[in-house]
């Protein structure tokens, strides 16, 4: 009897070992030379994806105030996470909501709801890298609660240093991967969608070198204690000084972050942000061991940049750069994007951001199909990509697929053989008058599935103060038109509503049809048979279809007025309209500076939105007032830009809100700065600001602001400066720019002669400058636009980690044009070691 129950512990355990063993068969492994490949053939392996926060913190809070479950939020992104082609997943645990003081777990709804995005996860097969410490209190952007966490006790810097904090660190991490997800069965270890493990988030290493090396190689052993096999990393970019004693610790890999423009600047950046992820450039290749690891991207965005193009780039530098994981930081719950309030900073849903989801689905693409170390000739044309930043456009063009963040003229590589369809706006391919993300699918020959996203409507700037009560992206169901020019499909094809609640059925005649959001089923006429709606294909079921409930209650206009117009020129306005009914009609009612009054109408263009051209005759040197009037089939106005409803002529009106452009006479100066005007649109390089200081302050004219740099104990040759958006400016005067040929500058500095270097960058990032000296009293200083010579520009806002070069210039050569510049730069550079220096700028101008 005891023999056999001998016989039969080591059969089990040896078929313990033998499923664990073919499970981690389909993980992966670090080879000599630090390539993650996979275990079941060797290869190398890729995986881009995103950080979602949903179980913990302030993203768990939010959801749950809205009425929604965590675990329907859940269900719904992880969809989306799908839909997107996302394969990777990763967030650092708050494990101050689920440890004691002494490192021991607790398993409570933060955990349960970890498991169940896990489990969520692993049913569409993306992977995870788990990271189970971040140091961080639950707060942000509230005040932190009081946990009682070891993280709470000791903080970041004594987690690093402390004993008493290595020992809790080191129960928690023998616990934590101990732990038995209750929803798929196992332990994180055997589950072989979570890929590998990140010790802790983003460490700020003090003390001794020696120290640190411990600390790593301390919780490491931690956690190969509870029979963990799987790759170990560990940041290295958050501690750069601390480098050679990271990488002497006992690990697979390091961990990286990219910020490149900055965070939190507190509103949307305008200017092509191209060049802030032009390369990721590593400074640790001088460290031997460093080259045999395996490197890894936890986090990154491009901070206040909704511009569509930046994720493709990124991907593009991390590949050259080597890198074979990266997760955008962070994926905004839909429960909650419609106010953008868990990361001002940060701002992606495929509900609410239709066209940065679809660049991102463009990214992963970008990751998995370009070699790893493979170096580009172009920033703007890889492999099967191309970005545009001028028309906020990428794409993907394939064999068999075809895919773009706006609408596009470029037709698909091969229209017969195409299988896969996603985009905004209208193609070659698809006609559509929405404005939401679309997906088109081919399931077999003459059957596609069709996925229609509702409209985002942009109601306010996404990156400004955020608050759970206000609204920056409205939703909008509407029914609009489409037309798809598929051969497979054919002009005429059957359309069924496929998605729960969608009983629509109808017909396309010459590929046209009207169309509302949700998930449909379109068959080419004639053909017999057709996929059930419970046939599957990839990860998503062809019912499968979740977005937002409409928010959008009336019409919303979306119009930028010109600063600055010239005169006697037709002046073209064009305005995006949401919630519009095809009855509905727009006029605009303008008022010149000479008393006249007018009343346009606004016709309807091919990209869905309404333009109209305002008469030369009519645009007189002075202020131009404008309203934009919205007049409903039902006999209601409502007015813009004051959205204000009832009739705009009624004798009782109160509201006096107007658009305002200012109409320069010919030949009239172009102020391109001004410190009060443009205050809040300033990009500073500051690379001390202990002993830098920036100010608006006044001299000559107290109404009149002054922008004046101060470097107060530099070191020598310190570098101060700024750079600002100037297109607004020039954008209604592109008539009059061929006549200006002087860029005039009014400065002084408290030392003579101080070495000011002034230049403008242009829309595809060329930058040409001049150099002048400042004196005491203020001069206005003119350079000859012929005289400014291609330069190196200023990276701004300075990316992160701040390894990352502070230049860029352009590899292509151009001839400057004033009507393509965006940007000015000022910079100044200090003469002597510990020589104050103050530069005051009062106004710089094209004349």
């Amino acid at each position: 009897m005891i023999f056999n129950k001998r016989c039969l512990l080591f059969f089990i355990l040896t078929f313990v070992s033998f499923f664990a063993s073919a499970q981690n068969k389909q993980g992966i492994y670090v080879d000599s030379k630090g390539v993650i490949r996979w275990e079941k053939d060797n290869k190398e392996a890729a995986f881009f994806g995103t950080n979602y926060t949903a179980p913990f913190a302030y993203g768990n809070r939010a959801i749950l105030k809205t009425g929604i479950t965590a675990e329907q939020a859940i269900k719904d992104d992880v969809y989306h996470f799908s839909r997107l082609g996302l394969d990777a997943f990763r967030v650092h645990v708050w494990d101050t909501e689920i440890s004691d003081s002494l490192g021991n777990l607790i398993n409570n709804e933060h955990l349960r709801l970890f498991d169940f995005l896990l489990a969520e996860l692993k049913k569409r097969k993306i992977k995870t890298l788990v990271t189970p410490i971040a140091f961080w209190g639950n707060g942000y952007p509230e005040k932190d609660e009081r946990t009682g966490s070891f993280s709470a006790k000791y903080g970041k810097h004594d987690a690093l240093l402390n004993e008493a904090a290595f020992k809790a660190q080191e129960n928690y991490l023998k616990q934590f991967f101990k732990h038995k997800n209750p929803y798929t069965g196992l332990t994180y270890q055997q589950d072989v969608d979570i890929l590998a493990t990140e010790v802790n988030n983003e460490p700020q290493h003090s003390g001794a070198p020696e120290i640190t090396t411990t600390y790593i190689n301390r919780m490491a052993d931690a956690i190969k204690s509870t029979g963990w096999t799987k790759p170990i990393f560990y940041n290295i970019s958050e501690s750069p000084k601390y480098a050679a004693a990271i990488v002497k610790a006992d690990v697979k890999g390091h961990s990286f972050q990219w910020y490149p423009t900055g965070l939190v600047s507190g509103h949307t950046l305008k200017g092509n942000f191209l060049p802030n992820v032009a390369a990721y450039k590593i400074p640790f290749d001088t460290i031997p061991a460093f080259k045999n690891r395996a490197k890894v991207v936890y986090e990154f965005d491009a901070g206040d940049v909704m511009a569509p193009i930046m994720y493709p780039a990124m991907a593009k530098s991390f590949r050259s750069a080597g890198f074979q994981w990266a997760t955008q930081f962070a994926y905004d719950p839909m429960a909650t994007a419609y106010g953008n309030t868990e990361y001002q900073t940060h701002y992606l849903n495929l509900a609410y951001t239709p066209s940065k989801a679809i660049s991102l689905l463009i990214a992963s693409k970008v990751f998995h199909q370009l070699p790893r170390l493979a170096k580009q000739n172009s920033e703007t044309r890889f492999g099967n990509f191309k970005l545009d930043y001028q028309k906020s456009l990428c794409e993907m063009n394939t064999a068999d697929a075809f895919y773009y963040t706006n609408s596009t003229e470029t037709k698909p590589l091969n229209a017969a053989k195409i299988k896969h369809i996603a985009g905004v706006g209208s193609s070659p391919v698809v006609n559509y008058q929405g404005k939401g993300a679309y997906f088109i699918d081919q399931l077999a020959s003459g059957v596609w599935r069709l996925e229609v996203m509702p409209d985002a409507v942009p109601m306010s700037d996404p990156f400004a103060k955020a608050s759970p009560q206000k609204t920056v992206t409205a939703i909008n169901w509407g029914k609009f038109d489409m037309k798809i020019n598929l051969q497979d499909l054919g002009d005429e094809f059957d359309i069924k509503g496929l998605n729960t609640g969608n009983a629509y059925s109808g017909s396309a005649r010459q590929g046209k049809f009207e169309i509302t959001p949700g998930s449909y089923l379109l068959v080419k006429k004639g053909l017999k048979s057709a996929l059930g709606a419970k046939d599957l294909y990839g990860n998503i079921s062809l019912g499968d279809f979740v977005a937002p409930l409409s928010s959008l209650n009336r019409v919303f206009l979306k119009h930028p007025a010109l600063k600055t117009a010239s005169e006697q020129q037709d002046l073209v306005l064009n305005v995006e309209a949401f919630g519009l009914n095809k009855q509905d009609s727009i006029d605009v009612e303008l008022n010149n500076a000479v008393g006249e009054w007018k009343n346009i109408g606004l016709k309807k263009n091919d990209n869905g939105g309404f333009t109209t051209t305002i008469p030369a005759a009519f645009i007189k040197v002075g202020l131009l007032n404008y309203k934009i009037i919205v007049k409903q089939a039902n006999g209601n106005f409502v007015t813009f830009p004051g959205n204000n409803i009832g009739d705009p002529r009624a004798w009782d009106r109160l509201d006096t809100e107007s658009y305002q452009t200012y109409i320069a006479a010919k030949n009239a100066r172009l102020e391109i700065f001004n410190p009060a005007a443009d205050r809040n649109n300033i990009n500073i390089y500051n690379p001390d600001w202990k002993n830098n200081k920036m100010e608006f302050t006044s001299s000559e004219n107290p109404l009149n602001l002054e922008w004046k740099l101060s470097m107060n104990a530099p070191e020598k040759q310190s570098l101060l400066g700024f750079q600002t958006y100037i297109a607004d400016y020039l954008a209604g005067r592109i008539g009059d720019l061929a006549g200006m040929t002087m860029l005039v500058i009014r400065v002084k500095s408290n030392i003579k002669n101080t070495k000011v270097k002034v230049g403008l960058i242009d829309a595809a990032a060329h930058f040409f400058s001049k150099e002048i000296s400042a004196n005491q009293e203020f001069q206005e200083i003119e350079i000859p636009l012929n005289q400014l010579t291609a330069d190196q520009q200023l990276l701004l806002p300075r990316p992160y980690p701040g390894f990352l070069p502070l230049y860029y210039q352009s590899p292509t050569k151009a001839a400057f044009d004033l009507k393509q510049v965006e940007k000015l730069e000022v910079t100044f550079a200090s003469g002597l070691l510990n020589q104050s220096v103050t530069l005051t700028v009062s106004s710089i101008y094209l004349k």
